[in-house]
């Protein structure tokens, strides 16, 4: 298998998915590096990125997402409930396939060089990239946090950072970066809000009071949700496995009259840690992966797709995802094409001129077709909610959530008409000043924008047609006539310009 480099920054942001979308954008702004998964987390500001690449792209691509965050994220004003020390917090590679922990190794020390020099970051390495023993604890590195590392790092010599300045950046903070096996977050809830219990439990199971030497727990109050958290890092589940952590906290929190509720794994977890989890609760006799439908067709090494694809779906009897979909599915397009085009120019020197221009609607075709891959979804499941609406007992009650799932039913393809037009009017710029070669690229991505807002725009006027708020329905009938007419301006414009330059 060749060397393959899995990515997983944290960032010191859960609660404005705008922030997280941008930094993503710009993580994976350049070919070769994909995104397979983020998650936010309000209560603990907290957000967890992880995005896979050759080795080769990985420093770029980490350090633009720390550039992002030092841009968007101030450490000044932040709170809450995870430790934190930095915007971006934590930076760790996890080689995959046949990369070593020595490479692992010399990225960090080369994300860390830049992130300190360039950005002026204090830079700790940390796990297996650690410059001394006391440094490969995380929990060692960040002790103090935010507050702490300020208010010590130029007077303590044990606080000098591996790189950077030893001064804390105020606005961005400092950061560690490392090296490490696939770790597994993993939160338990327990049936309480006495945080001292939660506590007592993680302390039972947590590694520095001698519980299990794989594991990084802390109790932690959701005051959402009116409950306690055992959240915790599992650093080797080979040798700590999810189910013994599960069992042992149960276990612990029957002690004190308190129940399991649920838990949840945080960001990706490796199949066979689930595997695992299969096994014991399960109780399976001579079980192997092997018996796993998908493991199974992954080592015959089956091509082309396996399982139902979005177009399946649209062809199938079920009346979601339908035009709605599709036209997020057409502007989402458009948007790739777009991004594309700056790609096929930036970097060139005829293009010169316009690089930072173009450079910069790249990025933003990239979060807009991030935005409409995810309305697809969002428009499945606003139909989805009017259906269940009508399930409901006919009374007063039933109408009124008809009518409230309606008027999401229409905001959603109203905000694909939006973004789809951004889209077109990137569209036009790129087909102005983007590389000539790709100019019927433009092209096409000017007409599917301009399909996504009239595909978007039907489902708007026929969604409105059940809802009885005339004011409501007077909004959105002038704001989609205004989109249309504008789209239609656009995709006139853009028609023109590629008909001249072919």
């Amino acid at each position: 298998m060749a060397k393959l480099v899995e990515c997983v920054p944290n960032f010191s942001e859960g609660r404005r998915p705008e922030v997280i979308d941008a930094i993503c954008a710009a993580i994976t702004s350049e070919d070769g590096v994909t995104l397979l998964d983020k998650e936010m987390d309000g209560d603990h500001n907290r957000a967890v990125v992880t995005f896979v690449c050759d080795p080769s792209l990985a420093v770029d691509a980490a350090f633009r997402g720390y550039q992002k965050a030092a841009e968007l994220i101030d450490m000044t004003a932040h709170k809450g409930g995870h430790p934190r020390m930095g915007a971006c917090d934590v930076c760790p590679f996890i080689p995959l396939g046949d990369m070593t922990e020595e490479d692992g190794v010399e990225l960090a020390n080369k994300l860390g060089k830049r992130v300190g020099e360039e950005l002026k970051i204090p830079v700790y390495l940390y796990e297996n990239a650690a410059t001394s023993p006391k440094r490969r604890n995380l929990a060692k590195v960040r002790q103090g946090q935010y507050e702490g590392i300020r208010d010590s790092i130029e007077t303590d010599k044990s606080r000098k950072p591996d790189y950077g300045p030893a001064k804390m950046n105020l606005k961005a903070g400092s950061t560690a970066i490392g090296v490490r096996f696939p770790l597994v977050a993993y939160n338990v809830y327990l049936g309480s809000n006495n945080l001292e219990v939660a506590q007592k439990i993680a302390d039972a199971v947590r590694s520095l009071r001698g519980g299990y030497r794989f594991v990084k727990a802390m109790g932690i109050e959701i005051k959402e949700r009116d409950q306690v958290q055992i959240s915790m890092n599992l650093t080797n589940y080979t040798k700590t496995p999810v189910f013994r952590v599960f069992e042992t906290i149960k276990s612990e929190a029957a002690r004190y009259g308190i129940n399991v509720t649920s838990s949840e794994i945080v960001g990706l977890i490796p199949n066979q840690a689930i595997l695992d989890v299969s096994d014991f609760f399960l109780r399976l006799e001579n079980f192997s992966r092997e018996q796993v439908l998908e493991e199974k067709l992954r080592d015959v090494g089956s091509s082309g797709q396996v399982g139902e694809t979005f177009y399946d779906e649209v062809a199938s009897s079920s009346p979601a995802p339908g035009g709605g979909s599709v036209a997020s599915s057409a502007g989402a397009l458009a948007a790739a094409l777009t991004a594309m085009v700056c790609r096929l120019s930036v970097g060139k020197k005829q293009y010169a001129a316009v690089k930072d221009e173009l450079s910069d609607v790249r990025d933003k075709a990239d979060k807009l077709r991030a935005d409409l891959t995810q309305l697809i979804d969002t428009d499945k499941e606003s139909f989805n909610a009017v259906m269940e609406a009508f399930k409901l007992p006919k009374s007063d009650k039933r109408d009124q959530a008809v009518e409230e799932a309606n008027k999401g039913a229409s905001l959603v393809p109203l905000e694909v008409m939006k973004k789809s037009l951004e889209v077109m009017k990137f569209a036009k710029t790129v087909a102005a000043k983007g590389n000539e070669n790709s100019i019927t690229d433009a092209g096409v991505a000017g007409l599917m924008g301009q399909a996504a807002v009239e595909g978007a725009g039907y489902n708007v006027r026929i969604n409105l047609t059940s809802i009885a708020d005339k004011d409501f329905v007077k909004k959105l009938t002038d704001e989609s006539s205004s989109i249309r007419k504008e789209a239609e301006k656009t995709s006139s414009e853009i028609r023109g310009l590629v008909e001249d330059k072919l």
